[in-house]
């Protein structure tokens, strides 16, 4: 998939965005925050060379880059509507993005970079292990954290982390319940990464849910990330055991192998897959034929007609020249989290990291964002969010409401 570069993107997002955007601005997500600060007016005593510093860490390249630039993009497009709608207590946003490569380490490497650059506010990292090997600094810090897509449990485990997306124990069940109440298959299979805990993790609560749902999982084969291009075994299994459903919480990567794989063998299920599965139909020299009938739950449907995803995935498309997934609606919806919860605070930028932290926790229990991936969402000071999940599945290569 051919990428702008980060500082392209950033460059160009500004330049564009902020001619757009202005005549629009009120159609960016909202936040009922109760302050009056973001009328454009700068507060008093403010300064205009004060700014709240975001920082963004995800896998810009690599294997999982349609993750990560999505994200970054995603939330450059928030941070100029915000900015160009007048900015939040009365200053603006400023937002840099690190790449970790999907790698833990470098993600704390990341960290400590976007640290050094004056970060008071973390939206990341995007996946899970990055996510988590994070949140041990912030924690340390006390920086407020706002994972948009990682989505293991333990990801949110300290106070001053919230995440925008389902956890992985949510995914399994939904998706489980989803497959039951819409009668998709009697008869399922599930190929997992045993070694990854988003994966590992939405698998366990899938089969604990299926039990419910009048539904049998026939298969339940295992690969890991040092095994992780030939899957004929973990197929023959579901295929033998009369699997019309094969159920993929992975990343898309694997999961165009295994389309491919299944397609070579004559075998033809329905496969169902989570937020992972979003980014298929960009992998490069993939057949997206292959792909047709393929779904994923996911609270974003690019194709949704209300103003709100026609504005950002017509803006997203200008600016990119590609349709955004589901992992750039979260960070949109969290940048828009995060103004609702400074204005609920009232926090000015000077306050410093931990006093920001402080402020922004405790209003993220009181606020509610009309956002992309869900209208009135909230937050538990577990910080796991309330919004309802929506299928889509694939359909002449492009992803449509199943609905």
């Amino acid at each position: 998939m051919k990428k702008f570069t980060k500082a392209a993107s950033v460059v160009l997002a500004a330049i564009m965005t902020a001619s757009m955007v202005a005549g629009c601005a009120s159609s960016g997500a909202s936040g009922s925050s109760g302050s009056a600060a973001a009328s454009g007016e700068a507060a008093e005593g403010s300064s205009s060379e004060l700014t709240y510093k975001i920082g963004v860490i995800g896998p810009l390249t690599g294997g999982a880059a349609a993750y990560g630039s999505c994200v970054a993009n995603s939330a450059q497009i928030a941070v100029d509507e915000i900015n160009a709608a007048g900015g939040v207590n009365g200053y603006k946003l400023e937002l840099k993005s690190e790449d970790d490569e999907l790698d833990a380490q470098k993600s704390v490497n990341a960290y400590n970079s976007l640290k050094d650059w004056g970060m008071q506010m973390l939206l990341g990292s995007v996946t899970s292990a990055c996510s988590l090997a994070v949140s041990e600094e912030t924690k340390n810090d006390n920086m407020f954290q706002l994972t948009p897509s990682g989505s293991a449990k333990e990801c949110v485990q300290y106070d001053n982390v919230f995440r925008v997306c389902f956890s992985d124990p949510a995914q399994g069940t939904a998706s489980a319940e989803y497959i039951g109440t819409h009668k998709l298959a009697s008869k399922v299979g599930i190929i997992y990464d045993s070694s990854d805990v988003y994966s590992s993790g939405i698998a366990t609560n899938f089969v604990a849910e299926a039990a419910n749902q009048g539904f049998e999982v026939v298969s339940q084969e295992a690969f890991t990330a040092d095994n992780n291009t030939d899957f004929s075994v973990q197929l023959q299994k579901a295929k033998d055991g009369g699997a019309e459903l094969v159920f993929l919480p992975i990343y898309y990567k694997e999961a165009s192998l295994i389309l491919q794989q299944a397609n070579t063998m004559g075998y033809k299920p329905v496969f169902f897959g989570c937020d992972g599965l979003d980014g298929i139909l960009g992998v490069e020299n993939f057949d997206v034929s292959l792909a047709e009938g393929a779904m994923l739950l996911t609270p974003f449907a690019a194709d949704a007609t209300d103003d709100l995803t026609v504005n950002f995935v017509s803006t997203y498309k200008k600016l990119y020249n590609e349709t955004p997934n589901q992992f750039g609606a979260d960070a949109y919806d969290g940048v828009y989290a995060m103004k609702a919860a400074l204005e609920k605070s009232g926090v000015t930028p000077d306050a410093g990291v931990s006093t920001i932290c402080d402020k922004v926790k405790a209003a993220m229990t009181e606020i509610s964002v009309d956002g992309l991936t869900s209208e009135g969402m909230t937050w538990d000071a577990s910080g796991e969010p309330n919004k309802s999940p929506k299928a889509v599945t694939i359909k002449d290569g492009a992803y449509v409401s199943a609905e």
